[in-house]
């Protein structure tokens, strides 16, 4: 009873990286297009200061619209 017990939770903590890992992935390149260093996605780990730094990706002025010369422009 308690190997299957481990088995499962083996199996789920596997998946529960896995999801984290897909997910840093992901807001790295969502950093990274806005301009920014990807690396910033490692706050998205950090409980509440992820919300700061999700905030601060929505409302910054991304360093890609200014190498952009209509930055307000969107096609």
């Amino acid at each position: 009873m308690e190997a299957e017990f481990g088995g499962v939770f083996l199996v789920a903590m596997v998946v529960y990286l896995a999801i984290i890992a897909l997910f840093i992935v992901a807001y790295w390149k969502i950093w990274s297009k806005a301009g920014f260093n990807g690396a910033w996605s490692l706050l998205m780990l950090v409980p509440l200061v992820n919300l700061g730094a999700f905030l601060y990706l929505a409302f910054a002025k991304w360093p890609i619209h200014e190498r952009l010369n209509n930055p307000d422009v969107f096609r």
